[in-house]
């Protein structure tokens, strides 16, 4: 008996060590036959319904700068780009007189200081964005010598949609984004009475805090607000499922910790990244799958590869 245990225990060992591995088999296949997802919480809180427009950089005022005399530039103290502060001289003219009798006068009576010379300054502050002439060039009374962009009066031009025009009120401030992603906050002010005939759109002015550096025609996209509401359940984007035709909308809930079913929604407002649900009312504490729900039967195993998003 002593040496028939040895061989009864070996083989007791087996038999348990084969159940095992036939149970562990049988989880693996459970588990392989259901779907990986990942599951999301619905959401509470505000929402905005947001068109993105776009907006160009202008100035309003530009001032041109003019001759005031018939004669030869002596000096062009200025370069195309440049900023000018009001006052800066820019140009001197020699008057056509001075330049063929100056040094006659001057010898006849040295006495008399003649130079002829008419000094033009800059009327206010901003850039130069046209510049007409160089030194030695001759110009008439009343020509342009050049052209300054204001800079108090750069603001930005909004192509509004005529519809979108009774949702006025809610954008009386928006927010400008730039090409280089910065931020600029401004006011919507005036309307030009005119329509563009082919788009159907009208030009509003924004108003911008002075002193920026900003080029002219430069596009910013502005988000426009169309619907607002502060209290209302979202789900992300990708949790909302529809048919080819996009005429139906449904969701993968689950029921308990393997089963998703499929349940009919109502889309309300939509952002960039969520959809609002008018219905059925969610739960905060609901799991709906946003990842894996692609394809799924109306009821569909599935495994939880990831805790809810809180």
């Amino acid at each position: 008996m002593k040496r028939l245990l040895p061989f009864a225990l070996i083989i007791a060992l087996t038999i348990a060590s084969c159940k095992g591995k036939e149970e562990s088999s049988d989880d693996e296949k459970t588990v392989a036959g259901r779907t990986p997802v990942v599951v999301a919480n619905p959401q509470t809180g505000p929402m905005d319904e947001v068109t993105e427009l776009n907006a160009t950089s202008a100035f309003m005022v530009k001032t041109f700068v003019k001759s005031n005399t018939n004669g030869y530039l002596q000096e062009v103290n200025v370069q195309l780009g440049e900023q000018v502060s009001k006052g800066k001289r820019m140009f001197v003219i020699r008057s056509k007189e001075a330049e063929h009798l100056g040094t006659t006068v001057s010898a006849l009576d040295s006495s008399m200081r003649f130079s002829g010379t008419v000094r033009i300054p800059s009327p206010g502050n901003g850039y130069i964005t046209q510049l007409t002439y160089r030194v030695g060039d001759y110009v008439q009374d009343g020509e342009t010598l050049a052209a300054i962009s204001d800079i108090n009066s750069l603001v930005f031009m909004l192509e509004l949609p005529y519809e979108l025009r009774p949702f006025l009120s809610n954008n009386k401030t928006l927010q400008l984004t730039l090409p280089d992603n910065s931020k600029i906050t401004g006011t919507l002010s005036n309307s030009m009475p005119m329509v563009d005939p082919v788009a159907q759109t009208q030009r509003f002015i924004i108003r911008i805090p002075g002193g920026l550096s900003i080029p002219e025609n430069l596009v910013a996209r502005v988000n426009f607000i169309k619907r607002t509401k502060s209290h209302t359940i979202s789900l992300p984007k990708s949790a909302i499922l529809t048919n080819e035709v996009q005429s139906e909308f449904w969701i993968m809930k689950m029921t308990d910790n393997q089963t998703a079913v499929k349940v009919p929604v109502q889309k309300g407002i939509e952002t960039k990244s969520r959809v609002e649900i008018l219905s059925p009312g969610l739960a905060p504490t609901d799991r709906i799958l946003i990842s894996g729900n692609y394809g799924l039967p109306d009821t569909a195993k599935v495994v939880v590869e990831k805790s809810p998003a809180r």
